[in-house]
């Protein structure tokens, strides 16, 4: 018989101050050739090198989509709903929680990947959730004609709150525009008891390809310099003040710490810290 596939626990729960944090496993992916959408402007060589020294193979890896749970008492606050109702429910159920227990869910951009738990197409996942996004988001993929948006996303428009930069999506939980990746970009502070969270969305996408070179350019980020720029912002920002982060495409549950290495950054995974 064959060996059971690698088996990943789909949630991770840890304490911030006085909210609980809860990333949620919706799915994982192995990714073939991941040349092709990371390190477009490095060389095979170079790819290759920064890829053996990482202890990692050049030519495929594992994307992993990773919604998160925010439970802060008055509000619980799922970021990012995974690639469709399925994932991010089982994920939920695993948890202890149900999709009828989130009273808001917070888009951070609207990547098919983000969007697609949001409905089946016909009937909302989360029932009794109000909606919450980046107006600048909102605002260009309802100009893109984009079938997901359609189907998932303007449905639910009318319960939606529209955000900008710096604003509160609920008390503690404050909106950070970092562009590039898509036009209205959000990563999310979640700050609680003293103590304060990124949830970094898609701002970095690879724990070593990302971080180590995060002028590397990514073929999903529609403006690949601004999504550069971006990159660094934040991470200067994570490596400066010492913040944990959950990067949402990082090997579950994306929590950890940033680093400056050299030119670029590293990733310091998160260990017990935070269940202390």
């Amino acid at each position: 018989p064959l060996p059971e596939p690698p088996a990943i626990a789909p949630y991770r729960r840890f304490r911030l101050g006085e909210a609980t944090v809860t990333p949620l496993l919706a799915g994982n992916r192995p990714l073939e050739n991941p040349h092709g959408p990371f390190g477009l402007n490095a060389s095979a060589e170079d790819f290759a090198d920064v890829s053996a020294a990482a202890r990692i193979p050049a030519d495929k890896s594992l994307n992993f989509f990773t919604p998160t749970l925010v439970d802060i008492g008055s509000e619980v606050v799922l970021f990012d709903t995974g690639l469709a109702p399925e994932g991010i429910t089982a994920a939920l159920t695993a948890a202890g929680r149900s999709p009828d227990e989130v009273t808001l869910v917070v888009l951070t951009h609207m990547h098919g990947d983000h969007i697609g738990g949001l409905s089946d197409g016909t009937t909302p996942t989360f029932a009794k959730a109000r909606y919450a996004t980046g107006q600048i988001e909102f605002d260009h993929w309802a100009g893109a004609g984009n079938e997901g948006f359609e189907a998932k996303v303007r449905p639910l428009a009318d319960k939606m709150a529209m955000l900008a930069d710096g604003a509160e999506a609920a008390p503690g939980l404050s909106a950070l525009l970092v562009p590039g990746h898509t036009p209205g970009h959000m990563a999310y502070r979640v700050e609680s008891g003293g103590q304060s969270l990124i949830l970094a969305a898609d701002t970095a996408n690879h724990y070593i390809w990302s971080l180590g070179h995060p002028d590397w350019e990514v073929r999903f980020d529609m403006d690949k310099a601004q999504a550069a720029a971006s990159r660094r912002r934040l991470l200067d920002m994570l490596a400066a003040d010492g913040t944990p982060f959950v990067g949402y495409h990082m090997p579950f549950p994306g929590l950890g710490y940033v680093e400056t290495a050299g030119e670029g950054f590293r990733f310091v995974p998160a260990s017990y810290q935070l269940d202390l």
